[in-house]
């Protein structure tokens, strides 16, 4: 009997196709904690990026610019993490 808590898409894969994709889910799940570590430099970032905005002269802001650089990063690797770790319903721990 098929295991009704697996997709349909998933009940008839080969063992090398089961592979593939729990290969695909580590790295989903890879991307989701990068996603996490960005978050949490670019939340510490942002205490002195205020500071950063108001007393650097000009253009120059490095840390305002490591702080977008970073959530943007954070973003990319959120999105590409759950697209790679779609139609999984487990935790994975490293």
């Amino acid at each position: 009997m098929a295991n009704t808590l697996l997709p349909l898409e998933e009940r008839n894969l080969t063992p090398d196709q089961v592979e593939l994709l729990d290969k695909r889910r580590r790295r989903g799940q890879l991307f989701l904690v990068l996603c996490f570590q960005c978050l949490i430099v670019s939340a510490l970032l942002t205490l002195w990026s205020g500071q950063d905005l108001t007393v650097s002269p000009g253009w120059i802001h490095p840390i305002a610019y490591w702080n977008a650089i970073t959530f943007t990063l954070a973003a990319v690797f959120g999105i590409t993490g759950l697209r790679l770790r779609r139609g999984s319903d487990e935790f994975i721990s490293y």
